[in-house]
């Protein structure tokens, strides 16, 4: 069973939904994100989302977009993203780890050698934001041959028809963007996850990981009643952003925050 698989099944044995927290790999720099991640992983983050920086992330908010440019202006490229990812993987070998990044940067490394660098350094899947199933056999290929799982989403506006193509091409769990627009803090969480969840459900066997706009612990217990996994970004980026320049605050405010966000998973 692969680390993503044990992860959703070790949280429903637990009547819980998994969480899953995201940060931008290296934001702020690449000792803290290191000292970041060690946090999410020892507070309770059943798999850890790493956002691989980019100049151009159409799918993000303003919280995220800043988060992306302050790594980047910290020195983080390909390979010290992988660094950071085999940093953590040595520390914590059980961990999921997953990539949310963009087809620029997997297309520009050459597909293969990019799934077989992100698998080697110890990736457990990956989540390629603006590329479409119908479009990803190259990237499905190599990750199959490579044994890295794939995240596809589904978003509100996704047909019924359309779903099992979503489906076919995952492998890891599907990604239900639970709001149309870019990822960001909102006051509520989406009212449609219940019937969305099972619309998909209807289609695959694969976990729903439900994500975009929950940042608080009522709104994670609202979506982990319904939901296999619970995915929480901006709250998460903010506590970095709130606290540049001191990692000690920064770290203890995220460890506080994600303990409080995974306490509602429990069903």
């Amino acid at each position: 069973m692969s680390r993503l698989a044990s992860a959703f099944a070790r949280a429903r044995a637990q009547n819980r939904a998994a969480f899953i927290g995201y940060v931008c790999a290296g934001d702020p720099d690449f000792d803290t994100s290191l000292a970041i991640g060690r946090t999410l992983l020892g507070n309770g983050v059943d798999i850890l989302e790493l956002g691989v920086p980019f100049s151009d992330p159409l799918a993000d908010g303003l919280t995220n977009q800043l988060a992306a440019q302050r790594a980047l202006e910290s020195g983080m490229t390909a390979a010290r993203v992988l660094e950071l990812v085999r940093r953590l993987r040595a520390e914590f070998p059980a961990a999921p780890l997953v990539f949310y990044t963009y087809y620029n940067l997997v297309f520009a490394n050459g597909v293969e050698a990019y799934v077989h660098a992100a698998r080697d350094a110890g990736v457990d899947g990956m989540l390629t934001l603006d590329l479409p199933p119908e479009e990803a056999g190259e990237v499905v290929a190599a990750a199959r041959k490579h044994g890295l799982d794939t995240v596809f989403i589904v978003a509100p506006t996704t047909p019924d028809a359309r779903i099992p193509i979503v489906a076919a091409a995952a492998t890891g769990f599907i990604y239900y963007v639970s709001r149309e627009g870019v990822t960001g803090v909102r006051t509520d969480a989406a009212a449609n996850v219940p019937a969305a969840v099972a619309r998909i459900r209807a289609h695959t066997s694969l976990p729903v990981a439900v994500g975009f706009g929950i940042s608080t612990r009522a709104q994670v217990a609202q979506v982990a009643a319904q939901a296999d996994g619970v995915v929480v970004g901006s709250a998460l980026v903010n506590c970095i952003r709130e606290n540049l320049g001191n990692p000690a605050k920064m770290t203890a405010r995220l460890a506080a925050v994600t303990a409080d966000l995974v306490a509602g998973t429990r069903r």
